[in-house]
């Protein structure tokens, strides 16, 4: 590892240095600092046996700088000064910076996008940018993502959307061809099973399961992305279990049908996972977000 081409004291020494030195009392150093005046004192000492030159001249009423110290306090001031302009700078950046918000295909393309939209006609200087990904990984530069399955404990900032409902749904001319009036009929229709790498989404073995049937299941097509699986269905290609929130507008348009009566709701919610140190623009978005599930769930 190459050298330093210099070797500062340490940070804390300066900063009760300088708090000493501006006030020109340790005591009051000690009050903005939030020590004691002998920490202070302590960390001045160690600062002027390290350079080898006293920073202050001990009085019975008090302080004065050296030479030294009035040397130092104008550097470190200036640095300071620097160091603070570079972070206020820094963070100007980061508000500009447009936010990037993660989610599945099937989550951006049927329910994200459309609410975008409508944020941005109200939310014009804001910038966001979208992270489609089917993995359940993180990316390392999302400021929020919205997930399925169960919302961890913890320290994360994990806020519920919405928990669903989920019903068995196919194309009117599927459903035509196919009469299901019953969970047995199940095993005799073609189903679109999701083969995720979020092992979250609930199948159609747990769906049933969940309404107390335990017998066959349709075959049918396997598919890895949700998106898909409900473009499968519209394309009569087979029976698809469909979240309410996310295919309801292809309910209301007639693209897909419920094929039987009961629906259940959903064993797990979508929630969305907020960055530590995420900003301001970004937790307005996210509570524009959970406005809107409130509302929907209204």
């Amino acid at each position: 590892m190459p050298s330093r081409p210099y070797d500062l004291p340490p940070l804390s020494a300066l900063v009760s240095f300088e708090a000493a030195a501006r006030h020109v009392s340790f005591r009051s150093a000690s009050r903005e600092l939030n020590v004691t005046p002998a920490a202070i004192s302590h960390q001045v000492k160690a600062l002027e046996v390290e350079l080898g030159q006293a920073l202050f001249h001990r009085r019975p009423r008090g302080v004065d700088l050296t030479e030294a110290g009035a040397l130092l306090l104008v550097a470190l001031q200036r640095g300071f000064g620097d160091m603070s302009e570079t972070i206020t700078r820094l963070r100007r950046k980061s508000e500009n910076d447009a936010i990037v918000i993660q989610a599945t295909s099937a989550m951006s393309s049927l329910w994200l996008t459309p609410r975008l939209a409508r944020f941005w006609k109200t939310h014009q200087t804001i910038a966001v940018t979208q992270h489609v990904t089917d993995s359940a990984r993180p990316a390392d530069n999302a400021d929020l993502i919205i997930q399925y399955g169960d919302m961890p404990r913890g320290s994360q900032d994990c806020r519920e959307l919405f928990r669903d409902r989920i019903a068995a749904l196919a194309s009117p001319e599927l459903a035509r061809r196919h009469r299901v009036a019953s969970m047995v009929d199940l095993a005799t229709v073609p189903l679109i099973h999701l083969t995720a790498d979020n092992p979250e989404w609930t199948s159609w073995q747990e769906w049933a399961a969940i309404q107390g049937y335990t017998g066959k299941l349709g075959a049918g097509i396997a598919v890895n992305n949700y998106a898909i699986a409900v473009q499968a269905a519209q394309d009569e290609m087979g029976f698809v279990l469909g979240w309410e929130a996310l295919t309801g507008q292809l309910v209301r348009t007639g693209m897909l049908e419920q094929v039987l009566p009961n629906s259940i709701p959903s064993p797990r919610c979508f929630f969305i996972t907020t960055r530590p140190g995420a900003s301001a623009r970004a937790l307005r978005l996210r509570d524009w977000l959970l406005e809107e599930a409130a509302q929907m769930r209204g």
